[in-house]
């Protein structure tokens, strides 16, 4: 890649939707936090309260800027949200350091999200806040903080289901598509000298070549492709 273009990939990519679809994009995402909240009030609080984790505003983005994008199905949602949060508590028990338990979390996180099917990039940011906020989430107990992170995910999934299904032109979730049926393998065709006899019938032209030669011509280029063939075969 020549200086020219490198320079040329950092102009912006302009998406290629409406601006009607933009301005719903960003009036569903800011009514879904809305509505998290409201309903994380109106649950029963505990000892401890019922907060609104801080990446739900990236998935936000993903669940109503691209709805139909693979990573903002359900499954990698709800489950790279808590995959992410188990990451994030096993690292930050387990590494005193928090800078290294940090990376560890994040990297952790990304690596069973793949193994699992459930990549969710905002999901990454639920392990660092469990580093991050490790001292207040080992006060509260990891019961809680886990529970909280499925709570969070669990409310979002219903208000994307709601939501997006309520807006023109989109589905969610979206379906996976069907596997692909192979190809019936085609027929192995050999020709007889009926068919040779009905070709040249066809032919509007004299061909100066009889049925027997023509049959004959035939057989010897089967022959020949057939050696090159087997010619060509790793021995």
């Amino acid at each position: 890649m020549d200086s020219r273009s490198f320079f040329a990939s950092f102009k912006p990519h302009p998406l290629q939707t409406s601006a009607a679809e933009k301005f719903r994009s960003g009036i569903a995402g800011g009514l879904a936090i809305l509505l998290l909240t409201l309903a994380l009030q109106q649950l029963p609080q505990t000892m401890f309260p019922m907060l609104i984790v801080v990446s739900m505003a990236a998935s936000a983005t993903l669940l109503y800027a691209t709805p139909h994008s693979p990573l903002s199905q359900p499954w990698n949602l709800v489950g790279g949200h808590i995959v992410s949060a188990l990451a994030g508590l096993l690292c930050s028990a387990l590494i005193p350091e928090p800078t290294l338990a940090a990376g560890a979390a994040v990297g952790l996180a990304i690596l069973l999200m793949q193994f699992l099917s459930c990549l969710h990039p905002p999901s990454a940011a639920t392990a660092l806040m469990m580093v991050l906020g490790s001292s207040q989430f080992h006060v509260m107990q990891w019961e809680w903080a886990l529970g909280i992170v499925a709570i969070n995910a669990g409310i979002s999934l219903l208000l994307a289901l709601t939501i997006n299904n309520l807006l023109p032109g989109r589905r969610y979730p979206m379906q996976a598509p069907p596997a692909p049926t192979p190809p019936k393998p085609a027929p192995f065709i050999t020709l007889e000298q009926s068919d040779l006899t009905w070709a040249l019938e066809q032919m509007e032209s004299a061909i100066d070549v009889s049925e027997e030669d023509l049959a004959e011509i035939y057989k010897l280029a089967l022959q020949n492709a057939q050696q090159r063939i087997d010619a060509a075969m790793p021995r």
